[in-house]
């Protein structure tokens, strides 16, 4: 059975850094494009990053460009979310979801919440 259960969230100042995780069972993470998405309070979904299959290629949205490092742990079977120089308006519930940034499947999991106080 396929599961992705994401930790890592809290609440922080401006400026601050957390680490999301998003622990993969069901599936080897390697072989699937990966990515995150969040959903602040009151809007859509947002895909913000994605790590590709196999290879060591990253994408992110231009709002956490520089800001923020996806990367994944093979053996650990996890991919992680990096999140450095926070700011208030990265306040959202944070997922992981198979996919790339054009291609990304609605997360089923309960995701992470991630306040930033300004």
């Amino acid at each position: 059975q396929v599961q992705l259960v994401e930790s890592g969230g809290g609440l922080v100042q401006t400026g601050g850094s957390l680490r999301l995780s998003c622990v993969a069972s069901g599936f080897t993470l390697s072989t699937q494009d990966m990515s995150w998405v969040r959903q602040a309070p009151g809007k859509g979904l947002e895909w913000i990053s994605d790590i590709r299959s196999g290879g060591s290629g990253t994408s992110y949205t231009d709002s956490v460009k520089g800001r923020f490092t996806i990367s994944r742990d093979n053996p650990k079977n996890t991919l992680y979310l990096q999140m450095n120089s926070l700011k208030p308006e990265d306040t959202a519930v944070y997922y992981c979801t198979k996919g790339w940034r054009a291609n990304w499947y609605r997360p089923r999991g309960q995701g992470t919440q991630v306040t930033v106080s300004s």
